[in-house]
């Protein structure tokens, strides 16, 4: 497994290569986006006679609905062909759609610049399959996490730059536009070249019948998606995000216009901003996630794009007075450094959101239908994203302001989001495990390469408190089932948790026998399946620190299912909140509240070699002498 600093796959060749495509691919999108609202916004120029707050709206679904339309045979190509010879022919028609787009700036047809608009769409849907489905083929698991943030974190620095070069050209030549075309060609050509440089990477269903019939294989690509569940409802959460997200980026030109009082300049920076808030996030996610795919991060993240959205309205509620000229005169104002900051860190929440998202998605799906599932969640995110675009317009013609609907899209996300976790609860449950175990205790784990990536096995831990679950969740890259005394399983506060962990109870022989023999069929049928199964074989939780003696429930376990078994030892946790004194009770705070805790993983141990005194013994030396 590569441990190792995202920022070095830029120097290697099936990375480096893609990620200046798909960068300069980004950047080209955005100086022309800009450029075009740039115009429409602040040169006064009209377009089929729509003002600049509905072209905004309007320019945006025309670039996303190629999205919904051609997707699906978009996800068919990239599955069946190889994609480094794709990447290279889309970035040809990106050629080809810039020199229009040249064409149209010089001779100022502007409603031609709104179909190339539409056909840039239909070349971004073109180049999203591909760019999604490389990742998992060129990546290990561990580098996928890293490689998302980097590509997000590219993304945004090419929106970044993208904003400032379309300001600038448009307001540098502000007639004939030949600076603007040279850069869109320019960036077009530049990306071509890259391309040619990146590996081979084979089709994964060469064999593939690619149909014709339009929504026949949307529905079907669909259906792939929704073959795991967690898959389709990660593709319905990143589709919020681009619902979200179109509806407040949307708005900030005329943001900037109708509220702040300001200029090309202010709209840049506030977009600059939101795009940097975006990149530094998604470059933290490898940091806070330990390069594993933390799904705890995306309830973090839900609940900062709500309050900083709402915060975004208190900033600057009502239009301001006074014209500001320059970004200087805006930062002089008082809340404009509290404006930019909220749009930094919705930004940032937003990379927190997103990137292990994607990086699910890649991990947790059929390789062979990997680019149909990245269609049909580009298909899905159009929708959304048109979604956005008439509910802002409807929205706004119902006489409320924008910072109003920067509220109710807040509103509206809390809502979502509380929905989406409701129907998976693992993402709230590993983001309850990560808060904990990142505030509340510091923990250090060794040895996490000894737990298989995949099929089935039983870990056995040491159990020194009520917290043990918790930490084990959120130390351990796999999700795991728990075996737990069905006492501690019915404590009324850790009972929910517990639940959606599905976890097992069990009791013992004389108190319940009929519980204990379900909870063994339950832990056979955890390992058919091929999940991993967490049991404390001494059976209570510690009372005074030491490791008892393990009890033959692993040996009935074994024999009935042959798995691996991982020993794991929980080292100075005991005393610690929520461990128990030698009396038998809870510890409270302070209870060493932030306590240093160890959580070291031994080697897998073959099925034959398995006893409860063995375990016992290795979980004992993994342990030594702290408690």
């Amino acid at each position: 497994m590569t441990e190792q600093n995202q920022f070095k796959l830029l120097g290697q060749r099936r990375f480096a290569p893609f990620f200046v495509t798909q960068f300069l691919g980004a950047l080209n999108d955005n100086v022309f986006r800009n450029g075009l609202v740039i115009l429409v916004t602040f040169q006064g120029v009209l377009v089929l006679s729509m003002n600049h707050s509905q072209l905004a709206n309007t320019a945006g679904a025309l670039f996303i609905l190629p999205y919904f339309l051609f997707s699906a045979t978009a996800g068919q190509i990239a599955d069946k062909f190889e994609k480094s010879m794709l990447m290279r022919r889309i970035k040809l028609l990106e050629i080809v759609l810039m020199l229009i787009a040249a064409l149209a700036l010089w001779t100022e047809s502007y409603p031609a610049l709104l179909l190339v608009l539409f056909l840039m769409g239909c070349q971004s849907t073109l180049f999203g399959p591909v760019k999604y489905a490389y990742l998992p083929q060129q990546l290990e698991t561990s580098e996928l996490i890293g490689g998302n943030a980097l590509v997000e974190a590219g993304t945004y620095t090419a929106i970044i730059l993208g904003l400032i070069i379309g300001g600038l050209a448009v307001a540098m030549d502000p007639t004939k536009h030949v600076l603007l075309a040279a850069c869109l060609v320019a960036f077009a050509v530049f990306g071509y070249f890259a391309s040619r440089q990146v590996p081979d990477t084979r089709a994964v269903d060469p064999d593939l019948r690619i149909s014709a019939n339009l929504w026949a294989e949307t529905w079907r690509i669909v259906g792939f998606a929704r073959e795991d569940r967690t898959v389709f409802l990660s593709v319905l959460g990143i589709s919020w995000f681009w619902f979200y997200g179109s509806a407040m980026t949307l708005q900030i030109p005329a943001y900037t216009l109708d509220i702040l009082n300001g200029n090309e300049a202010i709209t840049t920076a506030l977009l600059v901003a939101f795009a940097v808030g975006v990149g530094i996030g998604s470059l933290l996610c490898e940091r806070m996630s330990d390069h594993r795919i933390e799904l705890g991060l995306v309830p973090f993240g839900s609940i900062g794009l709500s309050l900083f959205a709402i915060d975004l309205y208190f900033a600057q509620p009502e239009p301001y007075v006074t014209a500001a000229t320059s970004v200087y005169e805006f930062l002089e104002r008082p809340g404009s450094w509290r404006v930019l900051a909220d749009l930094a860190l919705l930004g940032a929440f937003g990379g927190f959101y997103s990137v292990p998202l994607y990086a699910l998605i890649q991990r947790r799906s059929k390789r062979q239908h990997l680019s149909r599932i990245i269609a049909a969640n580009n298909i899905i995110n159009a929708i959304f994203m048109v979604i956005a675009s008439v509910m802002s317009i409807v929205i706004l013609n119902l006489g409320f302001s924008i910072p109003e609907l920067f509220v109710v899209v807040a509103v509206l996300n809390a809502v979502v989001s509380i929905y989406i976790y409701s129907l998976l609860p693992e993402f709230m449950m590993r983001f309850l495990a990560w808060v904990l175990i990142n505030v509340v205790y510091r923990i250090r784990v060794t040895g996490m390469e000894n737990v298989p990536t995949s099929g089935p096995a039983v870990v056995v831990c040491n159990h020194v408190s009520y917290m043990d679950p918790v930490i084990l969740t959120g130390s351990i890259r796999r999700n795991m089932r728990f075996v737990m005394y069905y006492r501690i399983f019915q404590i009324p506060l850790l009972r929910f948790f517990f639940e959606h962990m599905r976890a097992i109870p069990i009791a013992g022989r004389m108190e319940d026998e009929q519980l204990m023999n379900e909870a063994f069929e339950r832990v056979d049928e955890e390992l058919a399946a091929g999940n991993v199964v967490c049991i404390f074989p001494e059976g209570a939780i510690t009372r005074d620190g030491k490791i008892h003696r393990f009890r033959p429930g692993i040996d009935k376990i074994i024999a009935r299912r042959p798995v691996p078994v991982v020993p794991v030892a929980l080292r100075r946790l005991w005393g610690s909140w929520f461990s128990r004194r030698k009396g038998g009770g809870l510890r409270t705070v302070p209870g060493r509240l932030f306590a240093k805790v160890f959580v070291a993983v031994g080697e897998p141990i073959p099925a034959r070699d398995v006893t409860a005194a063995r375990l016992e013994l290795l979980v004992r030396t993994l342990r030594g002498d702290e408690r």
